[in-house]
């Protein structure tokens, strides 16, 4: 096993724009490291560069205590599994699994107790005999997963090795792989765009955009405390509330009522003008099933529509917003690949609630969790800075390019967080 340590990471194709732009990341030794992101962030560029299978424009890629920026894969003892398995179908899994041995020139022996070893934990040994044509994609997944067990590899690369999985099975493969990195203790990197997958397996989530890193902190650091507006929208789901909202003393307005907040989120708030609150579906309830009331304050509401799912319920409220917030949130829209942000509050019910579509309703809001943004940077302002990991702090070139050519246009564009606000 290995640490690796990516250090200023700089990938440029032909045209020179940053696929990647100087990401540091420090992977520990047997550490369970996410990168996730939205399409195009970089992940898979990353990883790969991490195995050797990209150059690397600038910057030094350290496994143990070896930089392998120069490198050829085969020398860096990293294991990959692939998205698409990458099997060989005319082999039987025992051969699939036993090929990486079979390729250093392992002795027999020794062959064959890793593949059974690697085939009875990964529940395969009735299959050892099939082809790969033959299973089902858990089935695949799994072979693909004992061929880079049997390695003894420094660290394991997975580049969304899920994703081809309907969602049962993501589950169950999901818990199988987590239990088989805790038990083997291996450094392990793992690309995803899923943030459920993100946040059920990682010891810490590194969040990229457009090939810059956002945050780099534990689930529930990210989870609790967003470093900025993206963060917030892409780490939950529902996704975060977002609405407009003014700091007057410790008064927060919002469309549906002021509502105190703590007296330091308020102090770094104050004289910035219309902001952005963020507010979880999960920090709204019925007020009539709320047995305490210390932080929190009830509004009454029109619901427009109400899902119920047994256990819990959501409830959609229509509200207003500015035009400034609407292009942010639009704007966010596509960074977060049309995840709808739409000027709607989507609201967290207990599975007891009576409330139905159309009714007037009192709703319970706990406003100690709110956070609050800058609309013209994405930035939170009410973070908790000795919790919320690294929040590096980068121009995004891409944006700035895409900036330049809205105004190009005659568009009107807002500068938030280095990105064009159309």
């Amino acid at each position: 096993m290995a640490a690796i340590d990516m250090r200023n990471i700089v990938k440029k194709y032909g045209d020179g724009f940053p696929a990647v732009n100087d990401v540091s990341i420090d992977v520990q030794d047997g550490e369970f490291m996410i990168l996730v992101g939205p399409s195009g962030c970089g992940k898979s560029t990353l990883l790969r560069m991490v195995v050797g299978l990209e150059d690397i424009t600038s910057g030094d890629m350290m496994i143990g205590d070896r930089k392998v920026n120069d490198l050829a894969p085969r020398d860096r003892n990293l294991a990959m599994v692939f998205q698409n398995y990458a099997l060989y179908p005319h082999l039987t899994v025992y051969e699939n699994i036993a090929f990486p041995l079979r390729l250093a020139g392992a002795p027999e022996s020794e062959i064959d107790q890793k593949v059974r070893d690697a085939s009875k934990t990964l529940e395969l040994d009735e299959h050892l005999d099939r082809k790969p044509g033959n299973l089902s994609g858990g089935q695949r997944q799994r072979v693909a997963m004992g061929r880079a067990i049997v390695r003894d590899a420094d660290a394991f690369l997975f580049d969304e090795p899920l994703s081809n999985l309907d969602a049962k099975l993501r589950g169950q493969m999901r818990t199988e792989i987590a239990r088989l990195q805790k038990r083997l203790g291996i450094t392990t990197v793992y690309v995803t765009h899923d943030q459920t997958e993100a946040m059920t397996l990682g010891d810490r989530v590194a969040v990229l955009k457009r090939g810059v890193l956002q945050q780099l902190a534990t689930p529930r650091e990210l989870y609790e405390n967003p470093g900025n507006l993206f963060v917030a929208g892409f780490i939950g789901s529902p996704p975060m509330n977002f609405v407009p909202a003014e700091v007057e003393g410790n008064t927060v307005k919002l469309p549906f009522g002021s509502v105190e907040i703590p007296a330091e989120k308020a102090e770094r708030a104050k004289g910035r003008g219309l902001l952005i609150a963020g507010i979880r579906p999960e920090h709204f309830e019925d007020a009539s099933v709320v047995t305490s009331d210390t932080t929190g304050k009830t509004f009454r509401t029109k619901v427009d529509v109400v899902e119920w799912l047994g256990n819990e319920a959501y409830a959609y409220i229509p509200f207003e917003a500015p035009p400034e917030v609407q292009a942010q949130l639009a704007q966010l829209e596509r960074d977060l690949d049309g995840e709808s942000l739409r000027t709607q509050l989507v609201v967290s019910l207990d599975g007891t609630s009576q409330i139905a579509a159309g009714d007037e309703a009192e709703i319970y809001v706990d406003a100690s969790k709110m956070h609050l943004f800058d609309p013209s940077t994405g930035e939170n302002l009410t973070v908790d800075e000795s919790r919320a990991g690294r929040i590096p702090e980068r121009e995004d070139p891409r944006a700035a390019q895409e900036a330049e050519q809205m105004a190009d246009q005659g568009e009107e564009v807002h500068s938030a967080d280095s990105e064009p606000r159309a």
